[in-house]
Order: C-alpha cells, then structure tokens, then sequence
C-alpha cells in the first residue's frame, strides 16, 4: 500500500513528465509540439498530493509554448506506486495554444518493494 506519510519527508519524490500536444490546425501551418520534464516536489493536499509542473515545449514552427500548472492528486497503481494525470492548454504563442494531456511516470521505478 502507498504510504502518504513518505512524501512528506525532508526531500519530496518527484515524477519525469514526457508527452505532445495535441494538433493545432487554427494558423496556417497545422504542427504540434512535444515537451520532456520533471516535476516539483510533493504539495500536500488533504489526504493525498500534487506537483507543480513547468516547461517550455520543443521548437517547432519558429516557436515554442509554455506551460504552468499542477498535477491530479495522486492514482495508485498498485505495489505501492502511484502516477498524477494532467490536462490542460500550454500559453498562446504565435496566435494559438495547444491541448495536452500526459500521465507521470511512476517515482523510484527501480525500487521493488515486496508489498503484501
């Protein structure tokens, strides 16, 4: 079972956050872009957390986005681990911005706790 009570030790786990955004076709040029990056450390909220996440996404029709924002509360996924989920729009840029949606990937993926 995930224990909450070790997110919020001196050092907070953090998730790699990897993905693309949705297909623009509102400007001349239809294109999308992609983004790689790490989560801020834990944010407790009520009886689970958040993280906050932050990036510039690749450059692609001579421009790029960014985006700021927070995860979903944690999802369990079994043996003690757990994802977020994130859906949302990156800044305008160029005259439009673009959907996305992306799962983190699981903190310590190398850990195999035996939980019974």
């Amino acid at each position: 079972m995930y224990n909450q009570n070790e997110c919020y030790d001196d050092q907070k786990h953090v998730h790699e956050i990897t993905g693309s955004t949705a297909v623009v076709q509102e400007c001349d040029d239809c294109h999308n872009h992609r983004f790689c990056t790490v989560s801020g450390e834990a944010i407790k909220m009520g009886n689970s957390h958040v993280h906050e996440v932050k990036f510039h996404t690749d450059f692609t029709d001579e421009h790029f986005h960014e985006f700021c924002g927070k995860t979903s509360r944690a999802i369990e996924v079994g043996n003690g681990k757990h994802v977020h989920f994130i859906k949302d729009f990156t800044e305008v840029e160029d005259g439009h911005r673009h959907q996305f949606q992306a799962a983190t990937l699981i903190d310590s993926p190398i850990d195999f706790k035996d939980y019974d």
